[in-house]
């Protein structure tokens, strides 16, 4: 199965860069990003400049990058199986981006005396 490289997204050349120039390597990916975000449909472009600055937002507060990969995970395995993620949407055909708050859970406590 033969693999295709999107030359923009090249790993050793940004990993070469980012040594070798970090503010070349800072400019190269906030351009490449908002390019990524022009070509989506414009209905999607606010919702990606905001999960975007979340982005931004933990890779800044991270002690290390392995912790900023680690919580960026975390916040991926959120949107697909969370509440009101992408596999409640395919199971109970829910719009993951709308804005209602999902369904209050209920249960009868039964009390159970020794």
């Amino acid at each position: 199965m033969a693999t295709t490289h999107h030359p923009r997204l090249a790993f050793d050349g940004w990993a070469s860069l980012a040594r070798e120039d970090p503010q070349a390597f800072e400019q190269q990916r906030l351009h490449v990003l908002e390019q990524a975000i022009l070509e989506a449909p414009e209905r999607l472009q606010q919702r990606l400049r905001c999960l975007q600055w979340k982005l931004d937002r933990i890779r800044e507060t991270a002690a290390t990058p392995l912790a900023a990969s680690i919580r960026m995970q975390q916040l991926l395995w959120d949107n697909v199986t969370g509440p009101r993620g992408l596999l409640a949407s395919l199971q109970g055909g829910e719009n993951p981006g709308s804005s209602e708050k999902p369904p209050a859970i209920s249960a009868k406590i039964l009390d159970f005396r020794r």
